[in-house]
């Protein structure tokens, strides 16, 4: 069966961005329609998506808490608008010389003319191979040209680097460039926040507002980490790195609207008390993990109304750590969120026909989405475990580790994740089979490995089956074609590649991580055979998103 994506999401793109635009990036410059490239076939393309409706029960919501969702999801339009811009340039510019309504709805779920589940490879004739800058620096700029340049704030994550009348490149702020939308979502936030009734929401939304005006975040960070009592949740702005290939350095627009699932987050609180116990244990001379987490992390359940921007483009995030910003997270800890409605899709529609294809049979009761829910969980923690700054003390791992610091730092959270299973399942504390979470976590590097190897998480998901393979975790019958986990060899290769990871980000050591993804970060012949497979069962790769208000039942 082929799954087409839905035109509701077309609808739900919104405004139009009014900024500078660059050059479409190669792309032909006739009047002619642009088309797509030949030998490819655009029902198979949007074949890679099945669409899942965004719903969840907003019946013990207040009429307060209603009214802001819409308001909300107005200030995600926006950020869809200005993700559009970063990924890309005027979207307008390209969706204008494209007639045939498929190939709109392939461009609009890849935010432009690059398939984010085959490389970035672009799929639209004419077109040239994505910038790793994206549209964060000008096109022609090079490595050597921004390091040479004497500019404040070239490096920070949120500034783009244009040229000036002179030629010489320039840092221009977000909220400069972005006046005009950044001004409107703030609005939408501070009307939000007079409907609260929770008062950390009311202030965070506040805080975030004034964030969007000044590029600011770290007081609405530090308030978002206050708030606990909050039904309604939004992360808004500008947040992840993965769409700056080039240094790593630029943070991209996004948003989620968020309803929390109370009595699933209660159940979750008490993992976050193990963080410092867990960090001492870690399997790294004492150097590597001589930072202390912080004590007031949290876990939560939620449901997911609406994606926007970042977390849109390709495949969707189905849960998050956050913030981001170092020093929270060591004077506060971080907040992981746990979005069970679309973790939920992906299980049921991707993740267990992979396993009914590429798990052999007699481990396949392993896979469960209890040990799936709580994989993606321990991973979200994981990110909190380790080192942010490197021992030398000349800054940030991010810094030091440049472009390559998000594979790395998701690397380290998958196997983190699985560490830390393993440790609270010693202590009694999780009950499922530990063989669940491991046969599970399998069958996921499969899932996630099809997003493709130019994705942070691609990366790391190459370097660990390349890594697991070597060290025997697990085998392959060739007759079934199906894998089979060894759970004694996957614990040793689990500390192996622990040790390895937190000593490349303790170190800074960039050279060291390139080599890594440079060897193992590639996708071999034999287990692109195996994926291919996967698209021959017409199996997804992943969903794509029917949501607004309209498909909440709040539309007028």
């Amino acid at each position: 069966m082929r799954y087409i994506y839905s035109l509701m999401f077309v609808a739900a793109l919104g405004l139009s961005c009014e900024t500078e635009t660059r050059e479409e990036a190669g792309s032909d410059s006739s009047a002619d329609a642009l088309q797509l490239t030949d030998g490819k076939n655009i029902d198979q393309l949007l074949g890679k998506y099945v669409p899942v409706r965004l719903t969840t029960d907003l019946t013990a919501l207040s009429d307060k808490q209603r009214q802001m969702i819409p308001m909300l999801i107005d200030a995600a339009k926006i950020m869809d608008e200005l993700f559009w811009y970063e990924a890309y340039g005027e979207k307008e510019e390209i969706l204008g010389k494209i007639q045939d309504d498929k190939l709109k709805q392939f461009v609009n779920i890849n935010y432009g003319p690059w398939d984010r589940l085959d490389g970035n490879n672009p799929f639209i004739g004419g077109i040239n191979a994505k910038p790793a800058g994206a549209n964060f620096y000008p096109e022609d700029m090079t490595k050597e040209e921004f390091e040479a340049a004497a500019l404040d704030g070239k490096k920070g994550l949120y500034t783009f680097l244009r040229r000036a009348e002179d030629g010489e490149l320039k840092v221009v702020p977000y909220h400069v460039q972005f006046a005009t939308q950044v001004k409107k979502a703030s609005g939408l936030l501070k009307q939000a926040a007079a409907l609260a009734e929770e008062e950390g929401l009311k202030n965070y939304l506040n805080k975030r507002a004034a964030a969007l005006l000044n590029d600011d975040y770290q007081p609405s960070d530090l308030a978002w980490m206050d708030m606990k009592e909050n039904q309604l949740d939004v992360v808004i702005g500008p947040i992840e790195t993965y769409e700056d290939q080039l240094f790593g350095y630029k943070a991209a627009h996004e948003c989620y609207v968020l309803v929390k699932d109370m009595d699933w987050s209660k159940r979750l609180d008490k993992y976050a008390a193990f963080m410092p116990e867990l960090q001492q244990g870690l399997p790294v001379p004492a150097k590597y993990k001589a930072e202390e987490p912080g004590s007031d992390a949290q876990l939560n359940a939620y449901d997911v109304v609406y994606y926007a921007g970042d977390c849109n483009a390709g495949s969707k995030t189905i849960a998050i750590n956050l913030p981001n910003d170092e020093e929270v997270q060591l004077q506060k800890g971080t907040r992981r969120l746990q979005l069970k409605n679309a973790m939920r899709a992906k299980f049921d529609k991707i993740l267990v026909p992979i396993s009914e294809v590429l798990i052999a049979e007699d481990q396949r009761q392993h896979i469960t989405f209890d040990a799936f829910f709580g994989n993606t969980m321990f991973h979200e923690v994981a990110h909190g475990l380790g080192i942010k700054n490197t021992i030398d003390g000349a800054g940030t791992v991010r810094e030091a580790l440049k472009e390559h610091s998000s594979a790395l730092e998701e690397g380290k959270a998958d196997i983190l994740g699985l560490y830390m299973i393993r440790q609270l399942h010693e202590k009694g504390e999780l009950d499922a089979d530990l063989k669940d979470y491991y046969v599970t976590f399998m069958a996921g590097i499969f899932r996630s490995v099809r997003f493709g190897a130019s994705s942070a998480h691609g990366k790391a998901n190459m370097i660990r089956f390349n890594f697991f393979k070597e060290q025997g975790a697990f085998t392959k019958d060739e007759e079934s074609g199906t894998y089979s986990v060894n759970f004694e060899k996957l614990e040793a290769a689990m500390a192996a590649l622990s040790e390895i990871i937190l000593t490349l980000q303790g170190d800074g050591n960039y050279e060291g991580v390139a080599t890594l993804v440079g060897e193992k970060g590639k996708i071999g012949e034999e287990l692109q055979a195996d994926l291919d497979r996967l698209s021959d069962a017409h199996i997804p790769v992943d969903v794509v998103f029917e949501q607004g208000v309209e498909v909440l039942g709040l539309g007028e």
